[in-house]
């Protein structure tokens, strides 16, 4: 078998699976096999290639979730630089998007009335439609020039499959505090990632994958759909996270195990009371949260209801997502922390470039075959990024004697209080304690004087109440005054990002708090 550090293609990590077994299904479809996955593939490349597209040309994707986009994701990454974007973004960001990725085609369900393709017209970017094939496999698709559009390039300067060095796909990062920033992926950095991923949740192809993320974000696409394929198990692709359709598609598919952010495994766990007997008639291997912090109690609930572990992992664009990860039983799982280092290299520099001790705190760095070699023509950005060779992560952490992670906070979400300097996952941990609280996220609020105040925005569980007083008390009890909350937000629902993920950076704006 292949080791992580050989630069092998994306084309050669499909070839894991067996011909007749099943790559790709989705709800009420019939399935892909590999051999129909590997047929799609090579046949998208030719068409691409016909069309002028080659590889590191850059075809955005603006599709919606489901056994398409996951083929066409896949279909791209092995012959052209991938660009997955968010379906709900409006025009204004889709210009941005389009124009900053210099895309050259723009790839879009036939039929679709998506801003992008109005946008996509005015810039001159090539438009490609997808036309699922009638009656055919989950995933199974032809593309063709939209009518009337002439094609841009006689033939593709590099036709042919991607190789290792090749960019593979192209994402910005979020773009919370600052422009957001192209992250060029080689074709080496996705297979080793794909690759980590599938030895730390030990996936063979008797498994089979519930995916319920975003297929524009790093997440779903590499711990989703990559590292089951590189595997040869399945992937049961469902058109989004939906709680009231999540257990029965329990029941259909009979998942191994499903990977999600923490707020999906919250929602999911307040109707699991409801299917104890679909959870009982289709038990899972393993559950995986990443993305964001999930709250140790939560995990405790999970597990109980399911009776498996809960797998917790730490990732980001840069490294190809997965970074560490806590490992299978009957190895140790250490709830609070996020693992031990489950791909690249991990330690914790201090802010003159030191590396720590263990216990030292400090920021979290890596490098690896799964990092990016830079950001895209942003010199400024590469140099704050990398120190000696290791990537940034801009995490704060600290590693113990056994190498297992644990995070204290995102540098740019420590909240400093007249130079107090707060953790928001601190005092999100004690009001998780509460009773009547379901989901918490605390964040820095601007003050005139302190220059920041700790606020919290809660959600209560059903049936349950509390004051604002009588939680800012609870605090009190287990915490220094400077930690406790000045304001505490009940709300019926947390604004989210468009992953699911709760967001600390511009949260006080969204909800008024200056």
């Amino acid at each position: 078998m292949q080791t992580t550090t050989q630069l092998i293609t994306l084309k050669e990590l499909l070839t894991r699976g067996a011909d007749q077994a099943t790559a790709i299904s989705a709800p009420g479809r019939k399935p892909m096999s590999f051999a129909g996955l590997r047929k799609l593939v090579d046949a998208t490349r030719e068409r691409l290639n016909g069309l002028g597209i080659g590889r590191n040309d850059r075809v955005a994707i603006v599709l919606d979730n489901g056994p398409e986009m996951a083929t066409c994701y896949i279909a791209c990454a092995c012959a052209v630089t991938s660009a997955p974007l968010n379906p709900a973004y409006r025009a204004e960001e889709f210009e941005f998007y389009l124009t900053d990725l210099k895309a050259a085609a723009l790839i879009v369900a036939s039929g679709s009335n998506t801003p992008a393709l109005e946008v996509a017209i005015r810039l001159g970017v090539q438009v490609i439609e997808l036309t699922p094939a009638a009656d055919g496999s989950a995933g199974d698709f032809t593309l063709a020039l939209r009518s009337g559009e002439t094609q841009k390039a006689a033939s593709a300067l590099l036709p042919g499959p991607a190789q290792p060095a090749d960019i593979s796909m192209v994402l910005h990062t979020s773009g919370t505090t600052s422009r957001p920033k192209i992250v060029p992926l080689s074709q080496a950095n996705l297979c080793a990632s794909a690759n980590h991923i599938r030895q730390t949740l030990q996936l063979t192809s008797t498994d089979c994958g519930l995916n319920i993320m975003p297929l524009f974000h790093i997440h779903g696409l590499i711990a989703g759909v990559l590292a089951p394929l590189s595997a040869g198990s399945q992937v049961f692709c469902t058109p989004g996270f939906n709680a009231l359709k999540f257990f029965g598609w329990m029941d259909e598919c009979k998942p191994t195990w499903y990977t999600a952010v923490p707020t999906m495994h919250q929602t999911i766990l307040a109707r699991a009371g409801k299917n104890a007997e679909v959870i009982a008639r289709n038990p899972l291997r393993f559950l995986r949260s990443s993305s964001s912090s999930i709250p140790p109690q939560v995990i405790r609930e999970l597990e109980e209801v399911f009776h498996a572990p809960l797998i917790e992992s730490y990732g980001m664009t840069e490294a190809t997502h997965q970074m560490a990860s806590n490992p299978l039983p009957p190895a140790v799982r250490k709830p609070g922390s996020v693992g031990v280092a489950a791909g690249p290299e991990i330690a914790i520099m201090s802010e003159d470039g030191e590396l720590l001790a263990p216990g030292g705190i400090g920021e979290i760095v890596i490098r690896g075959p799964n990092v990016t070699a830079g950001y895209e023509s942003n010199p400024k950005a590469n140099a704050e990024a990398y120190t000696n060779g290791w990537f940034r992560t801009g995490d704060q952490g600290t590693l113990d004697a056994e190498g297992y992670l644990s995070l204290t906070g995102r540098l740019k979400e420590i909240i400093n209080r007249g130079g107090e300097k707060i953790s928001p996952r601190e005092v999100d941990e004690i009001l998780m304690d509460h009773p009547a609280v379901a989901q918490v996220v605390c964040f820095g609020m601007p003050h005139p004087k302190l220059g920041e105040e700790v606020a919290a925005a809660i959600v209560l569980r059903e049936g349950q109440q509390a004051t604002e007083r009588e939680l800012q008390d609870f605090v009190g009890k287990r915490a220094a005054d400077f930690k406790v909350p000045k304001r505490i937000l009940i709300l019926d629902e947390i604004p989210k990002g468009a992953t699911g993920k709760l967001q600390r950076i511009g949260l006080a704006a969204k909800l008024g708090l200056g």
